[in-house]
Formats: C-alpha cells, sequence, structure tokens
C-alpha cells in the first residue's frame, strides 16, 4: 500500500510522510522533533520506521528539527549539495571579529608557529614517548566513543548525508524519487515527484510560479499537493511589511490562490485522484478562500475518481491518503 500523510503545512512548519513498500521518508522537517513525533502519532504512523529524510530547501519552516530528528532515529538526509552547504551555514553562522579581536587572534598563532618552532631542549628521551602514548590513547578514546564530544558540539552533524541533483532521478528503497527545478528564493530548490508500486505523487510548494518544467513534471499524477499560499487582496491589505509582500508575490516567492486556480483551469491534465492545497498562509489567506478558488477552476472536472479537493492545515494533520 502506497500513503501519503502530510503532518504539516505552512509558514511554522512542514513535514510530509511517505510510505511506498517497504520503505517511508519524510519530505522536509519543519517541525521540532518532539511535536513531530506528536504527529506521526497522531496519524497512525511509527517514526521509528522511517528510512530516510528528504529536503527541498534549506528555508526554517521546512528543517526546524532536521537535525535532531535525524539523530534521533539514526537516519540519512538526502539534500542537493547546494541546500546542504546552505542549511549548514544556516546553523553555524560566521563569527564576526572586531579589529582587536583580529589583531590579538594574529598574534596568538604567531606565538604558537613560534613555539613549533623552537626545539625542545632539556626534556628526557622519555618524555616524548610518554606524551606521544597519551595522545594516543585519547585518540583512541576518541575512535571508541564515536566522536561523540565533537558531534554534540557540532549543531550540522547528522548521521549520514546523500546528495541529489534536480533533474536526475534516483530511489530511496522502494520508492522512485525525481526532483525537479522550482523557482524560490533558496539556494538549490526542489519538488518532487515520487512512485512506487505503480502510483505517482507530486508535491510542489515554495515556487513564486509554475515554469514550464513543473508543468511538465505534474502531468499524469495520481496525486497533486500544490501550494495555494495567500489572497491577493489579503496580501496587499494584510499586515507583513512591504518588503515582505514584495518577496511573497515575486517569480521567487509563493503561489497565490489565484496562481494555483490558474494552474488547475489551464495547464493541469485532471488525472490526480487527489488534489491537496497546501502551505496555505495563516495571515494572508483563509481556508475558505483557497477551496472555493480551487473548487471553481476545477468545477468541469468533478467525477468520483479524481480531483477529490483536500486542504492540508498548520496544527493538525490531515488524514493519510491511501492507494
Amino acid at each position: 500500500m502506497v500513503r501519503f500523510t502530510v503532518l504539516a503545512s505552512g509558514s511554522k512548519g512542514n513535514s510530509t510522510v511517505l510510505s511506498g513498500g517497504r520503505t517511508r521518508i519524510l519530505v522536509d522537517a519543519g517541525l521540532s522533533c518532539r511535536e513531530f513525533f506528536r504527529r506521526m502519532k497522531l496519524a497512525g504512523e511509527d517514526p521509528a520506521t522511517l528510512d530516510a529524510i528528504v529536503v527541498t530547501h534549506e528555508h526554517q519552516d521546512h528543517v526546524n528539527g532536521l537535525a535532531v530528528t535525524a539523530r534521533k532515529l539514526g537516519i540519512p538526509v538526502y539534500f542537493t549539495e547546494a541546500t546542504h552547504r546552505a542549511w549548514m551555514r544556516w546553523l553555524t553562522p560566521r563569527r564576526q571579529m572586531t579589529y582587536a579581536q583580529w589583531l590579538e587572534e594574529c598574534r596568538r598563532q604567531a606565538a604558537e608557529r613560534q613555539a613549533e618552532a623552537d626545539p625542545r631542549e632539556g626534556e628526557p628521551e622519555d618524555a616524548e614517548s610518554e606524551s606521544d602514548a597519551q595522545a594516543a590513547g585519547a585518540d583512541q578514546a576518541a575512535e571508541s566513543n564515536g566522536g561523540q564530544g565533537e558531534r554534540k558540539n557540532d549543531p550540522a552533524w547528522l548521521p549520514a548525508v546523500e546528495y541529489f541533483e534536480a533533474g536526475r532521478p534516483f530511489c530511496i528503497g522502494d520508492i522512485d524519487l525525481s526532483p525537479f527545478t522550482i523557482p524560490h528564493d533558496a539556494a538549490d530548490p526542489v519538488g518532487f515527484v515520487f512512485a512506487s508500486e505503480g502510483i505517482r505523487m507530486a508535491l510542489a510548494t515554495d515556487l513564486g510560479y509554475i515554469t514550464p518544467n513543473v508543468k511538465a513534471q505534474l502531468k499524469g499524477v495520481d496525486l497533486l499537493l500544490l501550494e495555494s499560499n495567500h489572497d491577493l487582496d489579503m496580501l496587499r491589505d494584510g499586515p507583513y511589511p512591504w518588503s515582505v509582500k514584495q518577496r511573497v508575490l515575486s517569480r521567487v516567492g509563493h503561489l497565490s490562490n489565484e496562481a494555483a486556480a490558474d494552474f488547475l483551469v489551464n495547464d493541469y491534465d485532471g488525472q490526480a485522484a487527489y488534489v491537496i492545497l497546501a502551505h496555505l498562509s495563516e495571515s494572508n489567506n483563509l481556508p475558505e478562500l483557497a477551496r472555493v478558488s480551487a473548487e471553481r477552476a476545477l468545477a468541469g472536472r468533478a467525477s468520483l475518481l479524481a480531483n477529490r479537493l483536500l486542504l492540508a492545515c498548520q496544527h493538525e494533520p490531515l488524514s493519510a491518503v491511501c492507494f
């Protein structure tokens, strides 16, 4: 059986569990580990059965609980290389130094180099061997505990990291993944088409507009999860600063209800059994507005077998969609 369970969708956290065959993957880890475990339990899912985490991009609402969750479960995380680098920079920002601090650091390093260059005079021969033995013992201890101290102090440490590239399909166990580039203000953002047991499911959120390559990827799917982030009037009249409004409205921002509806009318092939609207803004949208906009767009395609419309929300998991 294939299952698609949206645990959370919105600006405060995004996570989806996908099951196919004997494989289960988590798409994005935008919830805290504790909340993620709670949502999994509510959805009837067991976190211990997860095989991997796949990341669409590095924004906080998609990676907030990533490191803790991956460590807790001991599972690999799949990124594009650029997304991984951006995530690491976000976790470990460069420390700013004053000129005085920089000068003192230069002096300290110069003193260390000078000390290393000076020969050690008057030191017993066995002192060197003793210090070497102590160092070897310390190295052996570090190896025996797996470097836990260093790992604990490194916020970006993960059990394993795997890279993928947009446009190059790959597989995790029984699930085939086809990542595709999306237009968003992140390092290397992607959407996905997942395939398992003959079922194809597409996930496309956090994109400023629907490009031709995205339109092509969203054809012939059995489930379509599509962003419907904001109502244009609510966003323009809403509380966000103008700079944020410009970002959301830009071609690397988020899809409006109107843009999602336009896609459903003009470019969607009408084949999905389920259409899930996702990433709804709590400040600039209402579920009723998103639903009505999509229902009007799908009015001519309603059937018993296709285009059942669902809305993913921020505060509780959506009932699992099963095939």
